[in-house]
This record gives structure tokens, C-alpha cells and sequence, in this order.
């Protein structure tokens, strides 16, 4: 029974980033991942701080407008 839960658990995760990335959303953990591989001296952001970046990234149209 074990077995089924973690291969279940595996594709709920996978899921979940799979609907992040869709909708616009990075992994948080693939950006520890990378920050701590490759930038090992800088600070890691929280994962609220990371969540603001991205979404300022991604709607910093310099307007108001909806369409």
C-alpha cells in the first residue's frame, strides 16, 4: 500500500508544478535549487518574496489596462 501513496504523491507533485508552470507560476524549489547550486553567496528569497518577484515579472505592463 505504501508504494501506491508515494506513486500517487509523486504524480500529485508533478501536477501541481506542471499547473504552476502552465499558469505562469516558477517552482519555488527548483529556485532554491538553482540559487544554492550556482549562486551559493547571494540569499536565497523566501518563498512570499519569490512569489511577488515572479508575479511583478510577469504583469509589469507599465499601464492599467485590462485588455
Amino acid at each position: 500500500m505504501g508504494a501506491v501513496r508515494d506513486s500517487l504523491a509523486g504524480f500529485w507533485l508533478q501536477a501541481v508544478r506542471t499547473a504552476r508552470l502552465i499558469i505562469g507560476v516558477p517552482d519555488y524549489d527548483t529556485y532554491v535549487q538553482h540559487m544554492r547550486s550556482k549562486h551559493p553567496g547571494q540569499p536565497v528569497m523566501s518563498y512570499p518574496e519569490f512569489f511577488d518577484e515572479r508575479m511583478r515579472a510577469r504583469y509589469k505592463s507599465g499601464g492599467g489596462r485590462c485588455c
